[in-house]
């Protein structure tokens, strides 16, 4: 259906495909069969999905968060994909930006710069103020992008069926991965859902114990003013991070002071969206961190967020941990915990590549190694050894590989696990007895009550059960199943075997004693009957592969 639907966008990619000579894509459009697809080079697929249009930058955006699904050179090539594109003229914004209002556009800002800030493949940004005075960044969606995206979403999903026929594509769950994108996509053309985003991040943001929160900001949603299409926030003036000039900053402190303390925030910032609040902002790059003209770190963007639920965060804790102490073993296990299908892996071949990946770190002091590289690495070797990990694992590397590369390059004196040393010790502490001690003392104690009382009644059933013979084991044995029918078909055979032999020991008795035509001719079957049979035998054992 989807090749009737989209031929025009069709034929544009085959000629994308074609100029930049990936002929498995081609066979693949055209129908053609593909068992064993390969890759293009990471750069010639930067250069296909760009040439493709913004929905396909988009795509490699996405794939980028997934080091579970891609190797290395994949995702640093696909992590550089950026969305700029020419801005929409004016004029086609304007109309609809009066569309969405609800009062006429003049009683409702006093002045709009009509040249954009920002402009990406969905939207371009405005700098405005309010009839009030109040500043407010203007988020328009570009004209008919809807369109354009609902049919680069039916001709990806088409894409995607052909390749889930292919081992490939099972193995690497291409339907899923495009059904994910399709929702991404989807939710991030409803501004609406971005603006609960930013509004959630702020509230979680506004009160801390680890940092003060009046020094990192989150804008003010305007909801009377915001849409589906038109995101309307408060104006944060301020420049990128890694272009901050903190030589003469306004409060006279130094600026390697400076740099330490914004750090220090970017951290604690994160590590509670992560470890505590389970709500993150997922792509905290240099052009999403500013540094204010008042001092002040703000996060802008929040339109890809991350989640992680408790049990997530207790074994994504613990791997920090187990990544500082270098322990292969531990690594494994956590890793088949958070593992989301139930498919045999080895974990001794597991336990080994994580080691031999380790052994790279044993001589480098902890400030030398780069955390997120490591965390990186351990994805793909899960991949590699078919351990298929939640989608959320991608975003969750991928937002700490950009906050560490910021920090870095923000402030090159950065010791890493000095920063994150006394926010592991009070997570786990926060883990083993929450935020009130008194509180999680008293629950332990109920529950030791509640054993002490049960445990008496509990081992007098059991043995009353022992004693009485009415305990029954329920056993599940994997692989059981195909143990019996192989057992099966050997009983099987050696019953016919023993046929077989018999009609041949018969018809041997009778044919020597025939007296009469009819013993002949009941010998003759027999013999017949036996041949029969034993030929069905060996041609049974020859197609079971079994011979030997």
């Amino acid at each position: 259906m989807f090749l009737t639907q989209t031929v025009p966008r069709q034929r544009e990619i085959i000629e994308v495909l074609l100029r930049n000579g990936w002929d498995y894509m081609r066979r693949l459009i055209t129908l053609g069969k593909a068992d064993e697809p390969q890759l293009p080079t990471p750069a010639v697929l930067k250069n296909i999905l760009v040439d493709l249009g913004p929905v396909y930058v988009k795509l490699g955006q996405l794939m980028s968060t997934r080091p579970d699904l891609l190797s290395e050179p994949y995702i640093e090539e696909l992590s550089t994909l950026q969305d700029e594109v020419p801005p929409v003229p004016w004029a086609d914004v304007e109309v609809l930006i009066r569309q969405q209002l609800k009062q006429p556009l003049e009683e409702t800002f006093s002045t709009i710069n009509a040249i954009p800030v920002a402009a990406g493949s969905i939207a371009q940004t405005h700098r405005a103020t309010l009839a009030n005075g109040r500043e407010v960044a203007l988020k328009v969606q570009r004209p008919g992008i809807d369109t354009t995206v609902a049919q680069d979403i039916a001709l990806i999903q088409g894409i995607a069926d052909l390749v889930a026929r292919t081992d490939f594509g099972q193995t690497y769950e291409i339907k899923s991965i495009a059904e994910e994108f399709t929702k991404a996509l989807e939710a991030e053309l409803d501004f609406t859902r971005e603006a609960d985003f930013t509004d959630q991040l702020r509230r979680n943001l506004s009160n801390s114990r680890w940092f003060d929160p009046e020094q990192l900001v989150v804008a003010e949603i305007f909801w009377d003013l915001t849409t589906p299409k038109l995101l309307v926030m408060e104006w944060l003036d301020g420049v990128p991070l890694l272009t901050a000039d903190l030589e003469n900053p306004q409060n006279g402190t130094e600026p390697a002071a400076k740099r330490q303390a914004i750090t220090s925030i970017l951290f604690r910032a994160f590590f509670q969206q992560l470890y505590i609040d389970g709500f993150f902002h997922a792509d905290p790059h240099p052009g999403n961190l500013f540094y204010l003209r008042d001092g002040r770190v703000a996060l802008l963007d929040c339109g890809m967020v991350g989640r992680l639920d408790p049990r997530t965060q207790q074994i994504l804790t613990e791997m920090l941990l187990a990544i500082v102490d270098l322990d292969a073993q531990r690594c494994a296990q956590l890793t088949l915990q958070l593992a989301d299908s139930a498919e045999p892996v080895i974990l001794r071949r597991l336990e080994n590549d994580y080691d031999r990946m380790l052994r790279k770190y044993y001589n480098l002091s902890l400030s030398q190694m780069n955390f997120s590289q490591i965390i990186y690495e351990l994805l793909q070797i899960a991949r590699n050894n078919k351990i298929r990990l939640p989608s959320n694992m991608g975003l969750y590397a991928k937002t700490l590989a950009n906050l560490e590369g910021v920090a870095r390059g923000f402030n090159p004196e950065l010791n890493f696990i000095d920063e994150i040393q006394p926010l592991l010790t009070d997570l786990f502490r926060r883990q083993l007895v929450g935020d009130s001690p008194l509180r999680s003392l008293l629950r332990t104690a109920l529950d030791l009550k509640s054993l002490s009382l049960q445990s008496p009644r509990q081992i007098e059933l059991l043995l009353d059960r022992i004693t009485s013979e009415t305990l029954q084991w329920n056993l599940s044995v994997r692989g059981l199943d195909g143990l019996r029918r192989t057992t099966d078909d050997a009983a099987n055979r050696l019953s016919f075997s023993i046929l077989v032999g018999s009609l041949i020991m018969g018809a041997a008795i009778i044919s020597s004693n025939a007296r009469t035509s009819q013993l002949l001719f009941l010998s003759n079957v027999l013999f017949a009957v036996a041949s029969l049979l034993g030929l069905w035998l060996i041609v049974s054992i020859l197609r079971s592969g079994r011979l030997r």
